[in-house]
């Protein structure tokens, strides 16, 4: 690791012109290219304090071992220049697009004698007129089989051609009519050309007079009763609106514009364009990248920008591009657009009406591309076991982690405290071992103390498993045995696992655990369903509570489901940084628990914290192991929050027999159902109440006292008339003058 201060330019040497500046490594290789409008300024801000910098930029500085820079006279000059360089460098520091697959294109090869209609796809040739790029290769042969019926354009390979030119018969198309058969002789070469511009005007969207003018030909036939003509007319005419139809108008006033939408989180970032010409969607295409450097949407869009028209010339850049985020500044790309182009460029970000209703769904497409990409890429299983190495190699493990859950805190404001824990086998989610918890023992926000209960609580039920199953005890005799071996005491040894065995307090067992863990079954302190007594992890009947049961991947309890907690993992993650992993850690010390690695991932600079570590560790920004880290912290997170949002809108919907200990939902429907109203129930005495199905004379006497010792609501009030409702449990109400009727 460099340190910046050894190539740091001295005081008064950078000049404040524009330019575009290369950072080297100590092999001379270019790491990362950028421009700026003031060099002095810009460099200045890479050389401060390193605790001050991004943390992708930090890494950058620190690799880098030297920087060198050239001065241009305009600010479009350095943007050109900086996109030169970054395609000759293809410096690694630098966001790069890469199309997520190869888009091909509609391809009309004005530079032969004979031009050519062909998909093509991969960097454009000179001389090759481009439409597109389409998704489907199988869309732009639709489009040419209509189209060939009026453009009879060449579509044949060189070598077929030569052929059918060499034994004086024209290939099938040229005999059904979908070819002028140029290689033959029927049309000439200028001929030829001039159907392949007609083929290209039309492709460009300046169908609307091509249209009437084959349906003036079609009536002038009619009318001289040439009516096999008019028909075949009359059929190209319709081939051309099918043609035209499979690129739905979405611009009314004939724009041609190309949209640009970006999604992105911490790591990736997804780029979709949609190309407009002549108010339809005439192509569209998507890249993926990495986010190896510190940029902003803004950024982003300047790159996609490069990477679009950095190539192109003429009427391949619109006259209009629309975008989530203007580059700041704005006038050098509007420029360089500009004299790519050859006229006016205008580049904004859509406001209103059609324009912004299109932005929208490209931003929808893109945001589907991203997780399309994340999903195959989470697929991979090549991808997932070197990410679990990775992770394995980062933190120190004798092997990699095949097991992994993962906990995260949630509340709002310090109410409705929650927690999930998600678990991940193999590099991907295991949702029926997916588990989520209340937050009782203390009232308040404190994420350490959660995480500390949490990890304890999820820890103490797995011991209590082993106890259950005497893999605890087995364990604990062996190494009782193992250590009075290695002093010569075994019959200490044997007595003392013989202890072990009958009281259940080896060490570390779950009746062990001090401090603020808490004790599976305690009333308040349930896991997921909040009730008093009850330790499950599960909804009604034993069911997850998240995502299907995906069968036994623990040891098998005797109703046939897998045990709860049965299974510890290798690796616990947090979200959070150094002082939710060292609660975790302190809670697996407390319980004995020595096999389980902790780690811990802080969402802000994407950094890996470790139990008694001072500094983090920092995996690259394209490691597949900190990758799957984020998405299980993030998976995590999801669980969380939506468990802390439904409980919320539980709660704001609560009545009074929701305090009732021990009521269900069936019990609560049944009372309802019987007296009709909660104020009837309140009034109703414990006997009658016991007449209602299901209801024991201890429930009906709990439900008489917690509704005794709840206030009453107050009387309802008809908005409409000022009138209080008459109180269904006295057939009394006090009227709106506060005088009473009966």
């Amino acid at each position: 690791m460099a340190d910046p201060s050894s190539y740091r330019p001295k005081p008064g040497q950078i000049p404040e012109s524009p330019g575009v500046y290369k950072f080297r490594d100590e092999h001379g290789r270019v790491i990362y290219v950028g421009k700026a409008k003031s060099l002095r300024q810009r460099l200045s801000s890479y050389f401060q304090d390193l605790a001050n910098l991004h943390p992708r930029t930090r890494t950058m500085v620190t690799t880098a071992a030297a920087v060198e820079w050239t001065v241009v006279s305009t600010e479009v000059e350095a943007l050109q220049l900086e996109y030169s360089w970054i395609k000759e460098f293809d410096p690694r520091f630098n966001v790069k697009y890469r199309d997520d697959k190869s888009y091909p294109s509609l391809a009309v090869t004005l530079n032969e004698e004979f031009p050519r209609v062909q998909v093509m796809r991969g960097a454009k040739k000179k001389g090759v007129r481009y439409f597109g790029p389409y998704a489907h290769a199988w869309a732009i042969r639709e489009t040419v089989d209509l189209m060939l019926r009026v453009f009879p354009v060449r579509t044949c390979s060189a070598g077929v051609f030569k052929r059918s030119a060499q034994i004086g018969r024209p290939c099938l198309l040229g005999y059904i009519g979908k070819c002028s058969a140029p290689c033959v002789g029927r049309v000439t070469a200028e001929e030829h050309r001039e159907l392949a511009e007609e083929f290209c005007d039309f492709m460009a969207g300046r169908t609307g007079t091509y249209l009437r003018r084959l349906e003036q030909r079609m009536h002038e036939a009619a009318e001289e009763m040439e009516y096999e003509r008019a028909a075949r007319l009359r059929d190209d005419i319709g081939a051309l609106k099918r043609a035209m139809e499979k690129n739905a108008v979405v611009l009314a006033d004939a724009t041609d514009a190309d949209l640009i939408a970006v999604a992105e989180d911490e790591l990736e970032a997804a780029v979709q364009i949609f190309h407009v010409r002549g108010g339809r969607v005439r192509g569209q295409r998507g890249w993926v990248t990495d986010k190896v450097e510190a940029v902003d949407t803004a950024g982003l869009v300047e790159h996609a920008l490069q990477q679009l028209y950095g190539e192109e010339r003429g009427d391949a850049v619109p006259k209009e591009v629309l975008v989530p985020a203007v580059p700041d500044p704005a006038e050098p790309v509007t420029q360089w657009l500009t004299e790519r182009r050859g006229s006016r460029v205008d580049l904004r970000v859509p406001q209103r009406g059609d324009k912004k209703d299109l932005m929208a769904t490209v931003q929808r497409n893109a945001q589907q591309a991203l997780a399309l990409h994340k999903t195959k890429r989470a697929s991979d299983l090549t991808t997932r076991s070197r990410a679990l190495e990775e992770i394995a190699e980062a933190l120190g493990l004798d092997s990699a982690p095949l097991r992994v859950e993962c906990f995260d805190i949630s509340h709002l404001q310090g109410d409705d405290v929650v927690a999930s824990m998600v678990v991940f086998e193999d590099g991907l989610p295991r949702k029926s071992e997916y588990r989520r918890f209340q937050i009782k023992s203390f009232a308040g926000q404190d994420d350490v103390r959660s995480m500390h209960e949490v990890v304890s609580r999820r820890f103490r039920r797995y011991l209590q498993e082993k106890q259950k199953t005497g893999e605890w005890e087995e364990e604990a005799a062996r190494a009782a045995e193992e250590a009075a071996g290695a002093t010569g005491a075994a019959g200490e040894a044997a007595e003392a696992a013989g202890a072990a065995r009958a009281t259940g307090d080896a060490p570390g067992a779950a009746g062990a655990a001090s401090g603020s863990a808490v004790t599976p079954g305690a009333p308040g302190l349930t896991e997921a369903t909040g009730s008093t007594g009850t330790t499950g992890t599960t909804g009604p009947a034993g069911q997850p509570l998240d995502g299907p049961a995906e069968g036994p991947s623990g040891p098998i309890g005797e109703d046939g489901r897998p045990k709860r907690f049965a299974y510890p993992p290798q690796l616990v993650v947090v979200d959070g940084g150094k002082p939710q992993v060292a609660a975790a850690q302190r809670a697996l010390d407390e319980l004995g628990v020595d096999d389980v690695a902790v780690c811990g991932l802080a969402k802000r600079l994407e950094e890996v914290w470790l139990p008694d570590e001072d500094d983090p560790v920092v995996l690259p920004r394209s490691s597949e192991g900190l990758y799957l880290l984020q998405r299980v912290r993030d998976e995590a997170h999801r669980f969380a929050i939506t468990y802390q949002r439904s409980k919320r809108a539980k709660s704001m919907k609560a009545g009074p027999l929701d305090t009732v200990p021990g009521l269900g939902d069936s019990r609560k429907q049944a009372l309802l159902k019987h007296f009709g109203s909660v104020k009837r129930l309140r009034a109703a005495t414990v006997e009658q109440i016991c007449e209602v199905p299901g209801v024991g004379r201890k429930t009906a006497e709990t439900v008489a006292a917690a509704l005794a010792g709840a206030a009453p609501a107050g009387p309802a009030v008809n908005t409409a008339t000022g009138e209080i409702i008459e109180d269904e449990a006295t057939g009394t109400a006090a009227s709106s003058n506060g005088g009473t009727r009966p």
